[in-house]
């Protein structure tokens, strides 16, 4: 397959623009290992690229997508051969590079990770970047040396990609989780997930005192903003607060009364960076401890002829978990043609 289907950002004087376009191998960019794409998935930071809204794509033309699964058919990289099974996410995908919005991928293998059982590649991109940072958090939650007996573990936008994941995980591990949502019709599907309470967004929305009622062992957080700066406030002594999200804003108002008075810690997670040693890591603890269930129970599959308009959807609030992206190769009848 020389010619592939792709989303394509363009820019002009009026602006950047997305489309489907066919593509040629000789249109990728550089990498020593060729994908055949099988699934993507929709990301909020797709949204924001294809829609213009956010600083996200770094060059023209982009195909975006941060997240990818498929088969090798060319490798010049000594890890990987043509057949092995992997993934990609973040690393500047979509960004900088080429994205998974794309029938073909060339990049770094570098940047790829073998995809380990049980995990197919539809499910891999259930979990994608949103999983992956779940689990980078709750792995910064482990080595702060949190525990399930320490208390209570709140996750903030719990209904997203990251939220969802980071209830399972946690609830998983033996957590006692707090689920905070702006949906209360989430509530049925936050409990199936693991979550034992519902906590309205509103209950944190507006700015609070430095210091407040103890109530939060450990917590995931994807929103950011007067949010984050109330968890600090409302976390017990020595606790921690993984902070991996903005959706509530960049600036943090908070004080260091919860720092300097209950030696909380405020642990920065990031899922751009390729760190492939901790990224394999990550992914053989999805393997391990999500059951395909739930990671089913969060997702849905959808074909690529409609993620140009849902990956703009996103943006609006208007998807619950993860939106896998069937590419429309069988790589099976493809390579046993």
């Amino acid at each position: 397959m020389t010619e592939f289907r792709a989303i394509r950002i363009d820019k002009n004087n009026d602006g950047q623009h997305a489309e489907y376009v066919v593509m040629h191998q000789r249109d990728l960019m550089d990498g020593d290992v060729d994908v055949d794409v099988a699934f993507s998935a929709i990301n909020y930071k797709d949204g924001l690229a294809v829609t213009g809204n956010g600083p996200v794509v770094r060059r023209f033309p982009m195909i975006p997508g941060v997240d990818f699964a498929g088969r090798v058919s060319r490798s010049a990289h000594p890890e990987f051969a043509r057949g092995d099974i992997v993934v990609a996410t973040g690393c500047g995908l979509g960004e900088a590079h080429y994205g998974g919005f794309a029938q073909k991928a060339r990049l770094s293998g570098d940047w790829l990770a073998k995809l380990p059982p049980p995990l197919t590649p539809a499910r891999a991109m259930a979990v994608g970047t949103a999983g992956l940072t779940a689990m980078f958090c709750a792995l910064a939650l482990e080595r702060h040396g949190a525990r399930p007996q320490d208390g209570l573990a709140v996750v903030t936008g719990a209904a997203g990609g990251v939220g969802s994941f980071a209830v399972a995980l946690l609830a998983k591990a033996g957590w006692r989780v707090a689920a905070v949502t702006g949906r209360a019709s989430e509530g049925d599907y936050l409990k199936r997930l693991g979550a034992a309470e519902i906590i309205a967004r509103e209950e944190l929305a507006a700015p609070g005192k430095p210091l407040q009622t103890q109530r939060f062992a450990v917590g995931i957080d994807t929103v950011g903003g007067v949010t984050l700066a109330n968890l600090l406030a409302q976390t017990r002594f020595d606790g921690a607060i993984a902070a991996c999200g903005n959706v509530g804003g960049m600036e943090l108002p908070a004080n260091l009364a919860p720092f300097i008075l209950r030696g909380v810690s405020l642990l920065g997670v990031e899922s751009v960076r390729p760190r492939i040693a901790l990224r394999r890591a990550a992914w053989a603890r999805i393997a391990e401890d999500l059951d395909p269930a739930v990671i089913d129970a969060m997702s849905e599959t959808i074909p690529f002829d409609e993620a140009l308009a849902r990956a703009r959807s996103i943006v609006n609030g208007k998807i619950r978990g993860r939106v896998v992206i069937d590419m429309g190769l069988n790589l099976q009848a493809q390579n046993a043609g």
